[in-house]
């Protein structure tokens, strides 16, 4: 028989001090670089191809304008209606809109400011002329229509 024991003094256990700091450096991490989605569109999206796509260079200019049939008719009727940030506007009160807009930006900024409309391609062509009227009159002169890329076969 062996004189020696081997002796086994190694502890099994994981240290878990360090292990609340790691969780909150990932939560840290995680709360800081997810962006949350800023508007919920109401309205039907079928927007139309286009031809020719340019791209924008400064994205934080750019404020959207959603034109279409609400997803609830049941609630806000068949109309197409206007849809800005997460609320239905009428054109009249578009100037409004757009002057709520222009005063959260930097007073360098606001004649740069470029209206997105992201059009159904079922509406009327006569809201959408109402609202490019009331853009002209509010002095949003930059203007956008957002389409989908065409895939190219």
């Amino acid at each position: 028989m062996s004189k020696f024991k081997k002796k086994s003094n190694a502890s099994q256990d994981i240290p878990t001090s360090a292990l609340p700091d790691i969780i909150f450096m990932l939560l840290f991490f995680f709360m800081v670089t997810t962006v949350l989605r800023e508007v919920t569109i109401q309205v039907q999206q079928r927007i139309p191809q286009a031809q020719e796509l340019r791209k924008l260079q400064r994205k934080s200019l750019v404020k959207y304008l959603y034109i279409g049939e609400p997803k609830k008719p049941e609630q806000f009727g068949q109309e197409a209606r206007i849809q800005a940030n997460d609320v239905f506007i009428d054109t009249k009160d578009i100037i409004m809109w757009v002057t709520q807009e222009k005063d959260k930006l930097d007073e360098v900024e606001r004649d740069q400011i470029t209206i997105s409309l992201k059009v159904d391609e079922e509406t009327k062509m006569g809201l959408i002329s109402d609202v490019q009227l009331q853009l002209r009159e509010a002095n949003a002169r930059k203007l956008m229509y957002s389409t989908p890329q065409k895939v190219i076969e």
